[in-house]
């Protein structure tokens, strides 16, 4: 039975749900793992993933299904809400399904974006474990992150304060000559603090540290979140935390953790994060949580671990890229597949009607105001020329050897005429269409979408990558700008070609990750641009190096790893009722 969503908060059908979820031990017999391959915390589990793969490894793989969307407003077009209305719409039929989405980070979830648990009656519960901290996955990293600066910040102070003889004697440690201006990485914490952006620490006398300039990012932003999310094992995991890039010496060599002989402490924090941690919809169909890196400098998904998982587990895995498909089904299909060898059945193109009015020239959509008239009434011209945007993400997953599900993720005021004009643009341009209504139904709502994404399993598709791992970086980028961006080339300034031109020179960089930066607002570097532009060129600025995860990262404009808090942020309405302790107010 699904709840009002129009007269419920979300954390209100949450708490509804959560008084008949599954205990633990419920989902073990449901979903038929071993005692030892649940691991209970409070009402959520993690799962002992190595134990289960080994026991199921001889047993074929489910259907792969990938949540991607077109260009989004800045509200999002609901991925996670459409991710886990599928999983319903399949439960309802009686299929074997589960899924996994990336964890939350606090930033988001304390401020205008929320928790990204889906919504109304398409919902991760329990909702507040999932919104604040789940089972600790984040709170390790940012304790393994900062540990890696603590590392370089004090090695820094007692090569200052002492000559090589005292060195060596009194911390048996070489000389590292790290260079101060040429320090890569910043400090991170869990929260959107503008403020932290730039500071300068180690003011004081010469025991309170080396004195520079220094940054915070994100916890989500973190190289190690990035990392979780593509390791097979822990032992991938050691030897990736001990390979991370955190400065350069005054010779221009890189300085990493196994030099600061920090990554096995690192690893250490990081020990429980590589296991999923197992959730449920608000229907009750499993639904994993497992990573969650930026998909604007990272790979943007959950963890390709949970994916193996859930392949064994269930007939049907659905699984989540982040922002549109110019970015996160782009990395989707270029990295994260290539890495993990699994190969996708079907993507689901996430559309909505407000955001194609957007694009064909609607007025401004601003996070955190009311919607403008004109993505509530009825306007097939405006709607009409937003449409190229969703014709060239069809496009970009028709590229990939992928038939796309097109999924019009239905709000109240759309109308009946505007929903068929974007069905019939869809199935115009070759890709199945279905209307989906699981944040007021749930899975009854979705029924038309689960049956066009099944029907789409059943089809052979022929999935190839973009280009080959042997393709050099330019040209590399300059295949995504012009097929995934519609670019008509790329741009290097003098120090981003030079930093690219000594990549190529070097083989061992053909087997790094291409990871394309840039906005997630636009098909351009530019996010006020909408639609889908014509006649423009994609400026690089800088490639960034994750030397740990192994990615080239080529920089389209400027990204800021510390998102800022707003002026309305969602803290205010947070809070706790005193007489049970239940949270209220999280959306």
């Amino acid at each position: 039975m699904a709840y009002d969503a129009t007269k419920m908060k979300d954390w209100q059908i949450a708490e509804a749900a959560e008084a008949n979820m599954p205990s633990p031990e419920e989902w073990r017999k449901r979903i038929g793992l071993k005692k030892d391959e649940i691991l209970p915390y409070g009402r959520i589990s993690k799962l002992d993933f190595l134990k289960i793969i080994n026991r199921l490894k001889d047993k074929p793989d489910g259907k792969y299904i990938e949540v991607t969307a077109i260009t989004p407003t800045p509200l999002g077009e609901g991925k996670s809400t459409t991710t886990v209305g599928l999983i319903e719409g399949m439960g309802k039929r009686g299929w074997s399904v589960g899924g996994c989405i990336r964890q939350p980070s606090g930033g988001p979830t304390m401020n205008i974006k929320g928790t990204a648990a889906g919504g109304g009656n398409a919902l991760l519960i329990p909702m507040t474990e999932f919104s604040m901290g789940l089972t600790g996955d984040i709170n390790d990293i940012t304790n393994a992150h900062n540990l890696a600066m603590v590392a370089l910040t004090a090695r820094m102070q007692h090569e200052r304060n002492y000559d090589d003889e005292q060195l060596q004697r009194l911390t048996k440690m070489r000389r590292l000559d790290i260079d101060p201006t040429r320090v890569e990485m910043g400090w991170v914490m869990d929260f959107c603090a503008q403020s932290l952006r730039s500071i300068v620490i180690g003011l004081g006398g010469r025991m309170d540290g080396y004195t520079m300039p220094s940054r915070f990012g994100i916890s989500v932003s973190s190289e190690l979140m990035a990392i979780l999310s593509i390791v097979k094992d822990l032992a991938d995991l050691r030897k990736r935390l001990a390979e991370i890039t955190v400065a350069y010496d005054k010779k221009g060599n890189p300085i990493t953790t196994g030099d600061l002989e920090v990554g096995g402490a690192m690893t250490a924090y990081m020990r429980n994060t590589i296991n999923p941690t197992l959730c449920s919809t608000v229907e009750y169909q499993p639904l994993m949580v497992h990573a969650g890196p930026f998909a604007n400098i990272a790979v943007g998904q959950s963890s390709i671990i949970a994916d193996r998982v859930g392949l064994k587990l269930f007939d049907y895995h659905v699984t989540e890229s982040g922002f549109a498909a110019d970015i996160g089904f782009e990395k989707f299909w270029n990295v994260k597949c290539r890495y993990s060898g699994l190969k996708p059945h079907v993507s689901v193109l996430t559309t909505t009607i407000r955001a194609l009015k957007m694009h064909g020239g609607g007025p401004k959509v601003v996070a955190g105001l009311a919607l403008p008239e004109a993505y509530t009434k009825e306007d097939v011209k405006l709607l009409e020329k937003g449409l190229p945007n969703m014709l060239h993400h069809i496009n970009t997953i028709r590229t990939s050897g992928i038939n796309p599900v097109v999924c019009i993720n239905s709000f109240h005021t759309d109308t009946k005429e505007e929903v068929a004009v974007v069905k019939k643009a869809a199935e115009d341009a070759g890709a199945r269409c279905a209307v989906a209504s699981h944040w007021a139904n749930g899975g009854d709502g979705a029924l038309e979408l689960a049956d066009a994404v099944k029907e789409a399993c059943e089809e052979q598709n022929d999935f190839q990558f973009l280009y080959p791992m042997e393709m050099k970086l330019r040209e590399r980028v300059s295949k995504i700008a012009k097929v995934v961006y519609g670019a008509d080339g790329v741009s290097w300034t003098p120090d981003a070609e030079a930093k690219a031109k000594q990549f190529e020179s070097d083989a061992k960089f053909n087997e790094y990750a291409t990871m394309m930066v840039k906005t997630h607002l636009s098909l351009t570097h530019d996010p006020s641009v909408k639609g889908v532009p014509k006649g423009w060129t994609l400026p690089i600025r800088d490639v960034l190096i994750y030397s740990g995860a192994k990615f080239l990262c080529p920089c389209a404009g400027t990204i800021s790893l510390m998102p800022g808090t707003s002026s309305d942020p969602a803290f205010r309405r947070v809070d706790v009722e005193v007489n049970t302790g239940k949270v209220q107010g999280l959306f």
